[in-house]
């Protein structure tokens, strides 16, 4: 039950965040993340139109879901920018280039069987918790700390530590998100060496 649900919120939250906000104001956003719930619902020659999205993208981490509710909320205006949003990216990319090369068989170490049995995972994570709410991460501590509880409780049909943590999805939303802040800052820094260059030429 908690798969089909999780698909349902998933579809909502995928296509209301990729849409653009048109302007609309917050009563009409909401209403518009509604009626995308509403809508995942729909049956298309037997299925849902969430569980065909769900049969594509499979069950999504429970960091994915808190991170794209955290989004929802934030394009409701509802939460405030979460501070170490690039550290969020870092730390989630990090993993997903852990994880999915070795499982491609890029790699002779298979990291994802250490999550059938993941007590060092666990103790390596709550230290990494820790650390990030020393920090102030609220987003982080809020992402990891969710996927230990949703694990522990196993409310998933996965029993893989690595499901509740990271998935393709968010994995590559964060090298791109990174990819794309890396470009900005080049395409800064080149400006600022032109914009130098200039005042030197023009005061010679």
């Amino acid at each position: 039950m908690i798969s089909l649900w999780q698909a349902h919120a998933s579809f909502a939250m995928i296509i209301f965040l990729a849409l653009p906000s048109f302007g609309l104001p917050r009563t009409w956003r909401i209403a518009l993340l509604a009626a995308l719930l509403a809508v995942s619902f729909i049956p298309l020659d037997g299925l849902s139109l969430a569980a065909y999205l769900r049969s594509y993208i499979d069950d999504l981490a429970i960091t994915s879901m808190v991170f794209m509710a955290w989004g929802c909320l934030r394009r409701l205006d509802i939460l405030p920018p979460a501070r170490g949003q690039t550290g969020v990216l870092i730390l989630f990319a990090a993993m997903a280039l852990v994880l999915y090369p070795a499982t491609l068989g890029m790699s002779d170490l298979d990291p994802y069987r250490f999550g059938y049995s993941p007590r060092p995972m666990l103790i390596a994570l709550a230290a990494l918790t820790l650390g990030l709410f020393y920090l102030r991460n609220g987003l982080a501590v809020v992402m990891l700390a969710s996927a230990t509880l949703a694990f522990i409780a196993g409310i998933k049909p996965s029993q893989n530590y690595w499901d509740y943590l990271v998935d393709p999805l968010l994995g590559l939303y964060c090298c791109m998100a990174l990819l794309m802040l890396a470009v900005r800052w080049t395409y800064r820094q080149a400006s600022k060496r032109r914009v130098a260059v200039g005042d030197v030429s023009s005061s010679v």
